[in-house]
C-alpha cells in the first residue's frame, strides 16, 4: 500500500512539473496556456505589469478639484504619473501662473494618489511626447477631464492621444477651478474699492452659494468667472479620507489653521509635523473664526473646500472639520494628542502675546512645539501676487469665460467612481 502511494505521489509530481514547464514555456512566447482563455490570461499578465496612466496639468493654485481629478485618474490604473506643465508653456497658452514651477511640483508630489511626477511637461500632447510616454515611461493611457482643453489655435490639446485610442475621460469636479479662485480674489479687490455701505461680511457666503454682488451698473463680475457652485457631499469626504484611525500606542501630532488657498507652505509644514509622530491630526477652523481674525474678505475658500484640500495631502491622516480655535484639555484627551505644533511662518505669529492664547493648555502641559517653517509662504503671499498683477490675471480670466460658458451650457452627465 505504501509503495502504491509513493508511486502515485511521484507520478503526480512529474505531471505537475511537466504542466508547469509547459505553462512557463508558452508564457514566454506571450500565449495563454492550453485551456486558459485570452481574456483571463491578460488579467493574469496585468497583475505582473501594473496599468500605468498619465495625467498632466498646470496645477496652478492647486485645489481639491485638481486632487479629485488625480484621485479619479489613479482609479483607472495601478500607477499614476503626473506631468506638471512648465511656466513658459503656461504663459504661452493661458497667461502668467500664480504659483511658480517649484511650488506646483511640491503640491503635486504631496497628493496621496500620485505615484510619480514629470516636470516641465508640454501643454499639448504631441506625437513625440506621446511616443516618449509610451516607450520611456511605459504609459498605457492618457487621462483628462470632460471639460475641453483648447490650444490658442482652437485645436484639442489631446487630439493625438484620442486618435491613437489611448485616451480616457474622467468627470470634471464641479464648482471649482483655478480661474474661479483667481476670480474670487479679483472680486475681493474690487469690492474693497466700493463704498463701505456694501455688506462685505456676506462675501464668503456669496462665494459658497454661487452668486456675487452686481457691480458696474449691474454687469456683474468683469473677471468672467463663475463663482463657486461647490456642493459638499459626505461621499466626497469619504473618498478623500484615509479611513484609518491611529494605532493604540500612536504618537499623535496635532496642527491647526485656516489652510486657505492651500499652498506649498502648508504642505511643507504638514510634512515636517508628520515626521514628528505616527499620526497627523489637522484642525481646519470654520469660516466665522477666520473672518473674525483675518477680516471680512477671508477665507477665500469655504470650510469644506479647505478641508478636502488638506485631506488630499499624503502627510495628513485625519482632519477635524471646523476645529475650535482653542486647544482644550478635553480635546487633547478626546483625540489622545501627544504633541501640538505651530509653524514659525503664519498669518499671525504673535499668538503667544495674545491675552487668550489658544495654545495655553498644551503649553502648560509641556506638549507644545514651534516648528521652523520650510517655506516663507502664506495665504497673504498668494493674494498679494494676484493683487500686484491683477490686470494680467483679469485678462487671463476673461479669456476663459467663453470656454467656461460653453462647458456649463453644453454639460452632460459623466459618471464617476
Amino acid at each position: 500500500m505504501n509503495k502504491i502511494s509513493s508511486t502515485s505521489l511521484i507520478g503526480g509530481a512529474v505531471v505537475v512539473a511537466m504542466a508547469v514547464g509547459l505553462y512557463l514555456g508558452v508564457a514566454k512566447r506571450g500565449l495563454p496556456p492550453e485551456g486558459l482563455g485570452m481574456g483571463l490570461w491578460r488579467k493574469i499578465k496585468r497583475k505582473k505589469k501594473p496599468l500605468r496612466v498619465y495625467m498632466d496639468g498646470c496645477f496652478d493654485m492647486m485645489h481639491y478639484g485638481h486632487c479629485n481629478a488625480l484621485r479619479q485618474a489613479r482609479a483607472v490604473g495601478d500607477q499614476l504619473v503626473v506631468g506638471v506643465v512648465s511656466d513658459a508653456e503656461i504663459i504661452a497658452n493661458k497667461g502668467p501662473p500664480v504659483t511658480p514651477m517649484h511650488e506646483r511640483m511640491i503640491m503635486v508630489k504631496a497628493v496621496k494618489w500620485v505615484d510619480e511626477v514629470i516636470s516641465d511637461a508640454p501643454y499639448a500632447i504631441t506625437e513625440d511626447f506621446m511616443k516618449k510616454l509610451f516607450d520611456e515611461y511605459k504609459m498605457d493611457y492618457i487621462i483628462h477631464g470632460d471639460d475641453p482643453c483648447v490650444l490658442p489655435d482652437g485645436t484639442d490639446a489631446y487630439a493625438v492621444a484620442k486618435k491613437a485610442g489611448r485616451f480616457r475621460q474622467i468627470k470634471r469636479t464641479e464648482g471649482i477651478s483655478s480661474t474661479d479662485i483667481v476670480g474670487r480674489m479679483l472680486l475681493c479687490v474690487r469690492e474693497r474699492s466700493v463704498s463701505d455701505s456694501h455688506n462685505h461680511s456676506s462675501l464668503q457666503r456669496q462665494f459658497s452659494h454661487g452668486h456675487s454682488q452686481k457691480l458696474d451698473g449691474g454687469s456683474g463680475s468683469r473677471s468672467g468667472t463663475r463663482v463657486s457652485h461647490f456642493l459638499p457631499t459626505s461621499r466626497r469626504i469619504v473618498q478623500f479620507s484615509n479611513g484609518k484611525g491611529p494605532g493604540p500606542n500612536a504618537h499623535i501630532v496635532y496642527i491647526d489653521g485656516a489652510f486657505d488657498l492651500f499652498h506649498a507652505g502648508h504642505v511643507e509644514i504638514l510634512r515636517v509635523a508628520r515626521e514628528l509622530g505616527d499620526f497627523l491630526l489637522v484642525g481646519t477652523h470654520n469660516d466665522q473664526t477666520i473672518s473674525a481674525k483675518r477680516g471680512t474678505h477671508r477665507p477665500i475658500m469655504n470650510l469644506h473646500e479647505r478641508s478636502l484640500s488638506v485631506l488630499a495631502c499624503r502627510y495628513v491622516d485625519e482632519v477635524i472639520i471646523g476645529a475650535p480655535l482653542e486647544v482644550s484639555k478635553d480635546m487633547i484627551t478626546t483625540f489622545n494628542i501627544s504633541l501640538v505644533v505651530h509653524g514659525t511662518v503664519a498669518e499671525s505669529s504673535d499668538f503667544q502675546k495674545e491675552k487668550d492664547n489658544p495654545y495655553d493648555v498644551p503649553i502648560s502641559m509641556g506638549i507644545f512645539k514651534v516648528l521652523e517653517s520650510p517655506l516663507d509662504i502664506t495665504t497673504t503671499t498668494i493674494i498679494k501676487r494676484i493683487v500686484a498683477n491683477h490686470k494680467a490675471y483679469q485678462k487671463r480670466n476673461e479669456k476663459k469665460v467663453a470656454s467656461e460658458k460653453r462647458y456649463y451650457d453644453n454639460k452632460t452627465y459623466v459618471s464617476s467612481d
